[in-house]
């Protein structure tokens, strides 16, 4: 198995044994939780955090990754390559808290471009923080005093970034992660997004890490997840050549690039047979 896979198999198995159940008022669905789970890859040295246990569509992560840098909110982009926001779109065709707007024009300012522009000025700053979560509109019933439920709150709420010993480390932190589905994917996704920085900036990739406040598995994943449990394989950790330019060639949209990103794993990335069953919970 790769690292990853080992790391993830072990969070699935400790969830499903020490997870807490209860049942979820939104979604009707009982759930096993556990609360502020870690976990951490070198990437440097661990190969890249994608999960072959199962099939699982990579380039949507990186589709989205690449929509993230251009800072639209805007989906005409996003769905040539996945639908798998839909259902939070409005009727205009936007995602009002879609996440690369908000690190890039929702709070007055681009905190992403800004970011690199800091951290190629002083390189040890601590203070590389990116946040997604709108206090004035997310969560606590949003701006309403009743119990209301918006299309879409921000999961992964904010994450740091600072380059130690040469290396630029990420730290996503999460609200909450459905961890069949949204964990491997958010993974995926942001650790692409730190290789992207870390290129931008001239330095290699270092540690990711991954905070969840709220990891948990629901009822109907429960069969999947003991599936994946069970399963070994000889796969070998991966480590993609991933092509040159990435940040400014996704602000530019630039047409061919998430195919290139994905044509950088796919010759290495052999993962299991599907799990059956692993339908998103709404």
């Amino acid at each position: 198995m790769t690292t990853f896979d080992a790391i993830y198999k072990n969070l699935i198995k400790k969830i499903m044994e020490e997870g807490v159940e209860e049942l979820n008022e939104r979604t009707g669905h009982k759930i096993k939780i556990l609360p502020g789970l870690t976990f951490q890859i070198d990437l440097e040295k661990d190969g890249f955090p994608i999960l072959t246990l199962r099939k699982n569509p990579i380039k949507s992560p990186i589709a989205e990754q690449v929509w993230f840098i251009t800072g639209d909110k805007d989906t005409e982009f996003l769905r040539k390559y996945t639908k798998m926001w839909d259902e939070f779109i409005e009727t205009n065709g936007t995602i009002t808290s879609a996440y690369g707007y908000r690190w890039r024009h929702h709070f007055g300012r681009d905190q992403l471009g800004q970011l690199i522009k800091h951290l190629k000025e002083e390189p040890h700053s601590r203070q590389g923080v990116i946040v997604t979560w709108d206090p004035a509109d997310d969560g606590l019933y949003g701006k309403g005093l009743i119990a209301t439920y918006k299309k879409n709150a921000p999961c992964p709420f904010a994450f740091t970034v600072n380059i130690i010993g040469g290396r630029l480390c990420l730290h996503n932190i999460i609200r909450s992660n459905d961890m069949m589905l949204g964990c491997p994917f958010d993974t995926f996704g942001f650790a692409l997004l730190m290789c992207t920085l870390a290129q931008e900036l001239g330095v290699k990739p270092g540690i990711y890490t991954h905070s969840i406040s709220n990891a948990h598995i629901y009822d109907t994943h429960y069969e999947g997840a003991k599936e994946l449990i069970k399963r070994e394989n000889n796969h070998l950790n991966i480590f993609p050549n991933l092509p040159k330019n990435i940040f400014s060639r996704a602000e530019q949209k630039d047409e061919t690039l998430v195919d290139e990103i994905y044509q950088s794993f796919a010759p290495y990335f052999k993962p299991g047979e599907p799990i059956t069953g692993l339908d998103i919970i709404k």
